[in-house]
């Protein structure tokens, strides 16, 4: 009789089939989404290579229970079967260590008994983090695994967050390090990730077994783990990326025999148990004209601004150097804003800095005078002291600043910038409490640009889809990463652009009131909420919290500004109290 066992995950499906304990037929592929026909094709393909019909076969991994409804197949979960294929064949093992495309994990085999961590809201250091870190080298995962081979040093490249992980890789692009030198950190991330993330201070060690794609097919991953463990005694099986799949195939052999020729006809319906899997959200706008309210309400939250020759002869400089981009505003004496400037740091906020001072110089006239300067942000610090900028202070208190500016009885800020995200909430004109994103940057700016891209479209088009979208998508408030899968679906769902990218703005908001802020309701936000971020100059996140929050909000009109404004105004302010 013949066993098999489907191993369907996020990315790839894998496949083996079972002569007794001799395997006959084995494959690894990526489905790209399409599950279904790749599982088909792969049950046809093995057609070839058996004539009988009676078999046991079961179905495992993310995707594994919906194979198994259609099919109407046994499911088996994973970490048992890819545990029965190691026990089996190695009992000698003592820890496993298995990558897939959106999972990771470390299952300890120690004193007759199995104790599993596995990844959870974060794909870090999984093979589509990998997948995405190599496509910023111009390489493929196995081009990655080949520029490895011919590092000299490491560099430090966080490991828990795919964006994060981009934010350093893309300055050492930018400042000429090798490519070599960037795999093997990349590696190297995956590897501090896995450990420090998932081992949770129990030791690795003893007889360890590599499984999953990742590992398979990279031997210089495989080597960060050896010498970072400081192991001994590996194993990489072969056909270790298929070992799950071979567990599932000797556990099938306890389930009710099938008709091959039964389960081929199934595979070849495709629609068979068919069943939508995506939630359908409530549409932003019903109308042009509940869309031109909007605006014109919106519009109201606005401040002067003027040339920078019609300006006041006292000006004064306000600098938001953010993880990403730097910002700066110069406001005159009576507060308007004689000039702006925006733009993104290249990995170098200093040499940026001096860069849009050089030109501020260059427009300002002879009676010019900047009496006060301020700025805030990651590189507060270095800046104040290499431009002998007359103040420094920390961003909450500059958005503070920014925000009562607009609104005096403002009781509550969020602020959704590229990578970060904070929420300030004040109580008697003082800041009371400050919340912000720590290693994941799911729902900020930059997780709409990476769909975006992946759409080819600029981020403005792709948030005007948004607007008048018929069924916006629920894609929840995961990582980017398995976000990635979500989408797939929808779109297989029949969901258009437009329907993904306001699913996209409700998970932005999503993502800050229920996993960074934490809220059990609106209520939890106070009665005047302002919200400020480059994020909210897209309407369609600005509409979706309005929406999730069941009252309107304030967003002025300079929203990607206020922390630069902020310090402009605490430049005039301690100017004044120092004069």
């Amino acid at each position: 009789m013949i066993h098999i066992g489907l191993d369907v995950g996020s990315t790839t499906v894998k496949i083996v089939a079972l002569n007794d304990n001799e395997i006959i037929y084995s494959n690894y592929v990526r489905h790209h989404s399409l599950i279904r026909e790749t599982v088909r094709d792969e049950l046809n393909a093995l057609s070839s290579y058996i004539d009988i019909d009676d078999i046991t076969i079961a179905a495992t991994g993310s995707g594994g229970m919906g194979v198994s409804n259609w099919l109407s197949i046994s499911y088996e979960q994973e970490v048992i079967a890819g545990t029965e294929a190691v026990t089996s064949l190695h009992p000698e093992i003592d820890v496993i260590v298995e990558l897939g495309g959106e999972d990771a994990k470390v299952t300890f085999l120690t004193n007759d008994r199995i104790d599993q961590k596995m990844n959870g809201i974060c794909a870090g250091g999984t093979g589509a983090f990998i997948d995405q870190m190599a496509t910023l080298l111009n390489v493929d995962a196995s081009g990655l695994n080949q520029l490895a081979k011919g590092y000299t040093r490491i560099h430090p490249i966080a490991g828990r967050c795919g964006v994060f992980a981009k934010t350093d890789v893309q300055p050492l692009i930018n400042q000429g390090a090798r490519k070599e030198d960037i795999a093997k950190s990349i590696y190297n991330a995956v590897v501090k990730q896995t450990v420090s993330g998932l081992s949770q201070g129990r030791p690795i060690k003893g007889n360890v077994c590599f499984l999953g794609g990742p590992l398979t097919f990279s031997d210089e991953l495989r080597d960060c783990f050896i010498t970072t463990l400081k192991l001994e005694n590996s194993l990489i099986p072969s056909n270790s990326e298929v070992y799950v799949a071979l567990g599932t195939a000797i556990l099938s052999k306890e389930t009710d025999k099938k008709s091959f020729k039964e389960v081929i006809e199934n595979s070849n319906d495709l629609k068979r148990n068919m069943t939508n899997e995506i939630v359908r959200l409530k549409r932003l706008f019903e109308s042009e004209e509940e869309y031109n309210e909007f605006k014109i309400r919106h519009a109201k939250s606005t401040i002067n601004e003027i040339e920078l020759k019609d300006s006041h002869d006292n000006l004064y400089l306000g600098i938001d150097a953010g993880s990403t981009t730097i910002k700066m505003v110069v406001i005159d004496q009576n507060n308007d804003i004689c000039y702006q400037a925006y733009k993104s740091n290249s990995g170098s906020p200093l040499d940026e800095a001096i860069k849009l001072v050089k030109e501020l110089y260059l427009k300002m006239n002879s009676n010019h005078k900047i009496v006060a300067s301020c700025v805030t942000g990651y590189g507060e610090e270095l800046i104040k002291s290499a431009l002998k900028i007359t103040y420094g202070e920390v961003e909450t208190v500059a958005h503070f600043k920014a925000a009562h500016f607009f609104d005096e009885d403002v009781d509550f800020i969020l602020d959704i910038g590229g990578q970060d995200m904070k929420s300030i909430q004040i109580e008697k004109g003082t800041i009371s409490d400050i919340t912000l994103n720590e290693a994941c940057s799911a729902g900020c700016g930059s997780f709409i640009d990476t769909f975006a891209t992946s759409l080819n479209l600029s981020v403005q088009d792709f948030a005007k889809e948004a607007l008048f979208a018929e069924f916006p998508v629920e894609l929840g408030s995961r990582c980017t990463v398995f976000m990635n899968s979500r989408v797939k679906q929808a779109q297989k769902e029949s969901a258009t652009i437009g329907d993904i990218s306001a699913g996209l703005s409700y998970s932005v908001i999503k993502n800050a009131l229920y996993k960074v802020i934490k809220i059990s309701s609106a209520s939890d936000l106070g009665e005047n909420i302002v919200v400020q971020g480059g994020t909210f100059y897209n309407d369609s996140v600005l509409r979706s919290i309005e929406l999730e929050l069941g009252r309107e909000v304030t967003r002025p009109t300079i929203a990607g500004l206020m922390g630069a404004f902020g310090a402009s105004l605490i430049a005039k302010e301690r100017s004044g109290l120092n004069e």
